[in-house]
């Protein structure tokens, strides 16, 4: 029997250590499939949530990146790093500062909403066809125009040591973000570091969240691996769809579905529309016991859906890979 390509999406707990780039390879070799991409960059010394997207649910990378994130992070006060983070080298301690607890919240909450950060040189961000981090080892720092993120929620859990009444050097603050895409939690801590007055840096870092992927329902390397020895894949591979269950929903007849993945648009049934399509128009068609058809786009009128990517599938859902 032909062997039918994998698609979906594994929720994968990448552990500190390793790249994204380097938790791919490895998922390529488990899997024993070319056609793998992930869901928004973590940092090596980060755990947490990697959407790992398989075969043809990679064409949907760009929906997967532009959905919130989450974190849990750990913010030491009063040591300043070269790199913002834990790795970096020590460049400046603020030995005299003491501050009351409540100016922490204060300081916090001045980065809630839209706010600009300049990435940090370690970043992967590309400047004259370079990747900020290449350029940062060979010890160059450039000029980096800020970008724009936003700060959805952010709380304090705990200021440790426990019982703190001061904040000096060396106290830890465990906080939650929710966040844009292409924020830099890293920054974000140095950025609170410097509003204090005492200077950060991020000395922890899981991701909990990417869109619908959440870290207790994630699975590490070993379980993926056990589940490919012992033919149990189908339970934790993810329907593709699960990847734009935020976007507005058509479904689609059989023939709809047949003139879409040959690329033709169709005409709108009313009824066949679920949910309220964004400012752009974009909507995820799906067809009845065959899953995600396509990525199509609904103009203005609401009269028409031309497919903007399709999903080509080989089969329906629930046949087994042979």
């Amino acid at each position: 029997m032909t062997r039918r390509p994998l698609a979906g999406v594994i929720n994968l707990l990448k552990p500190p250590g390793i790249t994204s780039h380097d938790a791919v390879a490895r998922m390529r070799r488990i899997l024993g499939e070319r056609r793998i991409g992930h869901g928004g960059t973590l940092d090596p010394g980060a755990a947490g949530v990697l959407p790992i997207l398989v075969g043809p649910a990679t064409k949907l990378m760009p929906f997967v990146t532009e959905q919130t994130k989450a974190y849990r992070a750990e913010m030491t006060l009063g040591i300043v790093t070269d790199t913002q983070d834990a790795s970096g080298e020590t460049i400046r301690v603020s030995e005299s500062f003491s501050l009351p607890p409540v100016r922490l919240g204060d300081a916090m909450a001045a980065f809630l909403g839209e706010i600009e950060q300049v990435p940090p040189m370690t970043s992967a961000i590309r400047v004259g066809g370079r990747r900020l981090y290449e350029l940062a080892r060979k010890g160059h720092e450039v000029e980096r125009p800020p970008r724009k993120v936003h700060i959805y929620e952010m709380h304090v859990v705990a200021v440790l040591p426990r019982g703190t009444t001061q904040l000096v050097t060396g106290t830890r603050v465990l906080f939650d973000v929710v966040c844009s895409k292409g924020t830099y939690i890293r920054t974000l801590c140095h950025d609170i570091g410097e509003r204090l007055g005492c200077g950060a840096h991020m000395s922890f870092l899981v991701r909990t969240r990417v869109g619908p992927y959440t870290l207790e329902k994630s699975h590490t390397f070993a379980e993926i691996e056990a589940a490919v020895a012992e033919n149990r894949l189908a339970e934790i591979l993810l329907e593709p769809e699960s990847a734009v269950e935020h976007l507005a929903r058509y479904v689609a007849t059989e023939e709809e579905a047949a003139r879409l993945k040959q690329g033709q648009a169709v005409t709108v049934r009313p009824q066949g529309l679920q949910g309220e399509p964004g400012y752009d128009g974009v909507i995820r068609v799906s067809q009845p016991g065959w899953g995600l058809v396509c990525i199509g786009r609904l103009d203005p009128g609401r009269a028409r859906i031309s497919p903007i990517r399709v999903i080509e599938t080989a089969s329906r859902r629930g046949d087994e890979r042979g």
